[in-house]
Order: C-alpha cells, then structure tokens, then sequence
C-alpha cells in the first residue's frame, strides 16, 4: 500500500484518507490507541497522529507493534451497550458494593463474635476479602479474553452467594475466614471482571464515563448494605442478616447474567504466563501498576477503621454505624462526576488530582480530627475523592492497550493492587496497636502511601508527554 502522510487518517479498510468533510463524526476521525491485535486493520505505524487526533498529546515512549481496531467500531451507546453498563451496575453493587462495607463487619466481629482477637487479627478477614476480590484478576482476565463473561458471572454468582450462606453458618474465626474472606470474595472477584472487562469492549469516547457509572454501584452497594446489615442484626440476628443479604444479591445477579455480555467474539488462545508480565516492559503501565499499589496501601484503612477510630473519639454507636455509609454516598458522584471530566480533560489528569486530594485530606483533616463534624467532613470529602481510583483506574489501562489485551492487563493491574489490600489493613491494625490503640500511626501511613502512590501516577503521565499540559 502506497504511504500516506504523517497526519492522514485512515478509513475503516485501512485506506489513507487526504481531507476529512467537516461534518464527519469525530470517531471517524480517529486513530486507533490499540496498537496490538489480531483484527491489523490499520497497517501504518501512526502514533503520533494517533495521539495528535485523540488530543491525548500522550506519545509512547515504548511504541508497541502496528495494528489496531477501528474506534468508529465502538458504538458508544445505544441500547445494548446500556444494558451491559445496568447489568455491570448490579455486579459492581453486589461485588465492590459488598467489599466496601468491611468496616461494619471489622466494628461487629471484633466487639462480638470474634472479640477475643485483637484487631490486627480480625482484620485479616477484611483484608482477605479485599485481596481475593483482586488476586483472581490475572486468572479471571485470561478466562473473559478467551471465552467472555458468560461463565465467568455464573462462577461467580454461584460461589458469592454460597459463600455468604456458609458464613452465616459459620461460628468459628477460620470457618469465617474461609467463607466471607475466600469463598464469597473469589465469586465476587469473578463478578467484578466480568463487568468491567464487558463495559470496556462497547465504548471509546465515554468510557471513564461508563466506569464510574457501573463504579456507582458499589459506591450505593456500600450505602445500601451496611444499614441493612445493622439494622437487621439486632432484629432477627446475624445468620439471617447475612441470608437476606445473600438473596438481594441473588436477585440483582440474576439481572446481570442476563444483560451484560462482551462485543468481541472470544478467541480462545493457550495459556502464557508471559502475557501478564510483558505489559510491565511498558515504562506508562508498569508505573500505573506502583501506583496503584501504593496508593491501595491507604485506600481502605479509612474505610475500615472509621467507625473504631470515630467510637474512641467520642461518637455514639448509632452515628458511627453511619458513617461507612456517608463515605459510599459522597463516592457515588466521586465515581460518576470524575470519569466524565476524564473524558474531557484527560484521565491521567483527573487521577493524579483526585489522588492527590485524597492524601490531603486524610493528613490535614482525618489525621487532626477528634469531633463528630470533621470526622463527617472527612468522610463526605475522602468518599467523593477516593472513588475515582476505582472507577478511572480500568481506563487508564484501557487507554494504553490492545482492545483484546484489556482483560489481562487488567487483571496484571488488580494482581499488583491485590497485595496491598491484603496487607494494609492488618499493617493499619499492628500500628493501632503499637500506638496503644491510637490512630496516629495508621493515619500516617494511610497518607503518605497515598502521597507516594499520586507521584507515581506524575511519573506515568511524564513517561508518555512530559510535564506539557495536554489533555492526556
């Protein structure tokens, strides 16, 4: 094929296209940021006018190999993507929604059922939680990129709800361990994928935008469900509480087993462990990666130590039981309002500030506050600001992948996060207990892992344009 020049676009058959008509649709006008696939329908290497034409101004600086899909492929609405985004809501309500409710589960085990263990020890449950949501990430990936969600959402309908059945059986600190911290958590990591992976392949210009509004979910999840839980405990005890909760997410599951669903066709490919470690060669995703990690470090602590940390400065049990859910309700606009401006304004750009905000407030608002207005602040603010991370961090992968890579780079992302989450919280327990039951040291810890976690996210967005402001 004859070369065109350095600027010319390409039509859907690969074509140079010399002049664009003004009333072209802007996805037309795209490049692909999709620079390794199986579809080759853009022969030309053109990053840079690919970079030029998104406005991302982001030029890698590792240039993977030619190809990609066309953007004008994504349909960017329309009914059918719609009801995967309804149906990637009730997942991510019964499947983030449920993680981000630890801190009631963290409160109740240690002043009840398990009130014999320190805390550093009960939080492992909470922790196992948060990293079995993330460790199947990899393993969940590869399955949703060589077969799609289908199987994916039954495994992990079946093994969310069994495991919350068993751990309303349970009495002992392994058989809740096991249940709520393993069994219920794999099934409600498999569920996670399969929503957001399925989101990602059915839109290219709204995609932050359709994140953070399956991201909503699991922010009203952690609204809805820790209320339900402590109400229902003192009224019709703790195995029925966790029954009535099971069922709920039954029902909303049955809803997204019928809704979401990829728009690629899978291609089964054999196993290559290579294929989660390759992307880390890549400077811009190996730096998301550390970033995320270090910025997990903090992100639950607050979640899961607020009540306690709010009950020893003076807050009355019932007030504090709220305020899980006051954090998940600011958070709810946190996960929508950023991943639309992310559209706008580049998400890279969004992230770091969003990130940065949250460090701030936990060392200059949560570290000094002993009242019940700033502990209330401090969760409105961090619940809005935190939320981002979660719902942006999907398409910053996206953004720098193959289309048909999304679901393992993913999941290598989710591997990495996984570790923290299994390790900060019972890092945050050790530290209460080496303050003699303080929160000083956690909360320090908390906001310096944040700091370090929004300088990494600098260093990605510097490796890719530098420090130009650019919509990137």
């Amino acid at each position: 094929m004859a070369p065109t020049s350095d600027n010319a676009p390409y039509d859907g058959e690969g074509n140079g296209v010399n002049k664009i008509s003004a009333g072209r649709s802007s996805l037309q006008r795209y490049g692909s940021q999709n620079k390794e696939t199986e579809a080759n329908i853009f022969p030309e290497s053109a990053v840079e006018a690919d970079a030029d034409l998104e406005k991302t101004g982001a030029i890698p600086k590792s240039t993977p190999p030619p190809g990609g899909v066309n953007p004008a492929d994504f349909p960017d609405g329309g009914l059918e993507a719609w009801l995967v985004v309804l149906g990637g809501w009730c997942c991510l309500f019964c499947s983030f929604g449920w993680i981000n409710c630890i801190g009631i589960f963290q409160d109740y085990y240690q002043t009840h059922l398990l009130q014999q263990y320190s805390s550093s020890t009960v939080s492992w449950i909470p922790s196992m939680e948060v990293f079995c949501m993330f460790i199947g990430g990899p393993i969940f990936g590869k399955v949703f990129d060589n077969y799609g969600p289908r199987y994916l959402l039954l495994f992990g309908s079946f093994f969310h709800v069994f495991g919350l059945m068993m751990a309303s059986l349970s009495t002992q600190y392994y058989q809740f361990l096991l249940a709520q911290g393993v069994v219920s958590s794999l099934g409600a990591s498999a569920i996670f994928y399969s929503a957001m992976n399925s989101v990602g392949t059915w839109f290219f210009i709204n995609r932050a935008a359709a994140f953070g509004i399956i991201a909503s979910g699991s922010s009203l999840g952690g609204v809805v469900i820790p209320i339900m839980v402590s109400r229902l405990i003192p009224k019709i005890g703790f195995p029925w509480t966790m029954r009535a909760a099971a069922f709920m997410i039954l029902g909303m599951l049955i809803i997204a087993n019928l809704t979401v669903k990829s728009r690629l066709t899978p291609k089964p490919k054999r196993v290559d462990v290579m294929e989660f470690i390759r992307p880390l060669r890549e400077p811009a995703f190996a730096l998301i990666c550390v970033a995320s990690f270090m910025f997990f470090f903090g992100t639950f602590l607050p979640f899961n130590y607020v009540i306690i940390q709010a009950q020893k400065d003076g807050m009355s049990a019932s007030l504090s039981l709220y305020l899980i859910s006051i954090l998940n309700a600011a958070s709810i606009f946190g996960r929508i309002v950023p991943g639309i401006i992310a559209d706008r304004i580049g998400r890279f750009n969004v992230m770091i500030v969003t990130t940065a905000f949250s460090a701030i407030i936990v060392l200059a608002l949560w570290l000094p506050s002993s009242g019940n207005a700033p502990i209330i602040v401090f969760c409105i603010l961090y619940g809005f600001s935190s939320g981002a991370f979660v719902s942006i961090s999907p398409s910053l992968v996206a953004q720098i992948s193959p289309i048909r890579e999304i679901g393992v780079r993913t999941g290598t992302l989710f591997l990495c996060v996984s570790f923290a989450g299994l390790t900060g919280n019972p890092i945050g327990g050790a530290l209460v207990s080496r303050d003699h039951g303080d929160f000083l040291y956690l909360q320090l810890f908390c906001g310096l892992a944040m700091v370090v976690g929004t300088l990494v996210f600098v260093a990605s967005r510097w490796v890719q344009c530098g420090f130009k402001l650019k919509v990137i």
